[in-house]
């Protein structure tokens, strides 16, 4: 079983035993990757942090075919160091300040050795029982952190579930969300008539999965912000389009408010947004996925205020929280509605302690069936560094991000457009004060790319309220103050030099 049949004449083929999991050899090689991976980690400054390469680039350096006999770890190694690392975009530089981070840490690589290495596939209770409860365990000690109501948690009347991504996390809701209206509205044809609701700074996976749960376009609501509100949710306005929705003959279904946009960090008024879904029978979701963990700091729990009348949130630990991609953590206050809408139940994975619903089966939470003990990863950071160490690491960040503001500011030529909550700064070059708009996102847009073709640093952009803004996200687990220090001068040293070449 497992092994290749050696009866063959061909002298091309192995000439030993295949076997793809010997321990011994298996500990050899785990070795041998810890040990590059642990290089490639105190090497990671010395690459460009935005990779150089032009498209198309790997297929004329790999063979078109795999190999029909095989080759030694260290040969592909190797080709790891030659071919691939020089088209990888390094996110854990402690020069990336781009988008927002994916943070790591020793425990959660643990944690995922762990996981893998038991490749429990624990879509139900009986399929692995540490699996669940392990989750289970794991998603209230979150809550805990977050001092979520017991309306979230195992211990009380909800729970919680770790989804891949946050997309994940919104669609199954959605799916609830419409499932429990179309039951009550008694047609599939209602569908047609059900409407969302977000923001214009909300995450772009929200209209993509309410298109997947089937929400005709034209009924996925985006409502405008500004810059005089921090690009915040206006309840005033949300209610104002549910009323008119509602006077159209359509059916409001659910609300999704954002604690940390992408763009900004914009955080939306979750209790007066609470009310209004509430008065109109929406389901409310919370996208935390970034802002969401520094609410294990008391400074920064106000950001929930009101997130007791919401009905479900997500946040990602893998941005904030040091757990490797991915894990986005889903609390729902109706499990219930989800299983009602994602329940299977074939005959070949049925068993006693699932038909008595004595247990948790965690496929009916999610899209898919299989899933991974993912809990571990979670578990060993939680573990190992304690709350008061991620605590410390969120404020480090956000610590370094106030300090980025501050230089930015020193300079006149400069100015912050957004207030900073969090570990994001946005801000701009803009030196001529009688300079049309155009003008300063083209010379915001020529500082960005002399940044980043340096490969010393990368930084991205976004435009809200019609503005060109440059974003400097501050968050790599390894990034230090003289990281941001340095940062700073380059950023300058770009200005100066535009700045100079339109002189000349």
């Amino acid at each position: 079983m497992g092994s290749l049949d050696l009866s063959s004449d061909n002298s091309s083929s192995p000439q030993r035993e295949f076997k793809p999991l010997d321990p011994e050899e298996f500990r050899k090689q785990a070795h041998q990757m810890v040990d590059f991976i642990a290089d490639y980690y105190k090497q990671i400054e010395t690459y460009p942090v935005l990779s150089q390469v032009q498209p198309g680039y790997l297929s004329t350096l790999l063979p078109q075919t795999a190999p029909y006999l095989p080759e030694p770890l260290e040969t592909i190694l190797s080709d790891v160091t030659k071919n691939i690392i020089p088209g990888m975009t390094h996110w854990l530089s402690p020069n990336f300040f781009a988008f927002f981070p994916a943070t790591v840490s020793t425990a959660a690589f643990i944690g995922e050795m762990l996981c893998t290495s038991f490749n429990s596939v624990g879509f139900n209770w009986l399929a692995s029982p540490a699996a669940t409860e392990l989750e289970m365990i794991v998603m209230d000690w979150l809550a805990n952190m977050l001092k979520l109501p017991n309306s979230f948690m195992f211990s009380g009347t909800g729970g919680g579930v770790i989804q891949n991504t946050t997309s994940e996390a919104i669609l199954v809701t959605l799916i609830a969300a419409r499932d429990r209206v179309l039951a009550t509205n008694g047609s599939n044809q209602s569908i047609r008539k059900l409407v969302v609701y977000c923001s214009d700074q909300t995450h772009s996976t929200f209209t993509k999965a309410a298109k997947l749960a089937g929400i005709t376009p034209c009924n996925i609501k985006s409502i405008p912000t500004n810059l005089d509100a921090a690009f915040s949710l206006s309840p005033v306005l949300l209610r104002k389009a549910v009323e008119a929705d509602v006077a159209a003959g359509l059916i409001p279904l659910y609300l999704c408010a954002t604690v940390g946009t992408t763009s900004t960090t914009a955080v939306d008024p979750l209790e007066p947004l609470a009310d209004v879904a509430r008065e109109y029978g929406m389901w409310m979701h919370v996208d935390a996925a970034y802002g969401g963990s520094a609410c294990i700091c008391p400074e920064f729990r106000q950001y929930f205020n009101g997130i007791e009348g919401v009905d479900s949130l997500s946040l990602s630990p893998h941005k904030w929280l040091l757990s490797y991609l991915d894990c986005c953590c889903l609390w729902v206050k109706s499990p219930r509605l989800l299983v009602k809408a994602l329940n299977t139940n074939p005959e070949y994975l049925r068993n006693k302690a699932s038909e008595i619903e004595s247990v948790v089966d965690f496929k009916d939470w999610q899209v898919g069936t299989g899933r991974k003990f993912k809990s571990l990863r979670l578990w060993l950071v939680l573990r190992s560094y304690g709350v008061a160490n991620l605590q410390s690491h969120i404020r480090s960040d956000v610590r370094m991000a106030k300090v980025f503001e501050g230089l930015v500011k020193s300079d006149p030529r400069f100015e912050i457009l957004v207030p900073r909550r969090f570990g994001l700064v946005c801000f701009r070059l803009n030196p001529f004060s009688w300079a049309g708009s155009g003008c300063t996102e083209l010379l915001n847009r020529k500082l960005l790319e002399w940044v980043n073709s340096s490969g010393r640093v990368y930084m991205t952009h976004t435009i809200v309220g019609g503005i060109y803004i440059l974003r400097f996200a501050v968050g790599a687990t390894l990034t230090e103050d003289h990281h941001v220090a340095a940062a700073w001068r380059l950023i300058k040293e770009g200005a100066d030099a535009i700045l100079k070449g339109m002189h000349n």
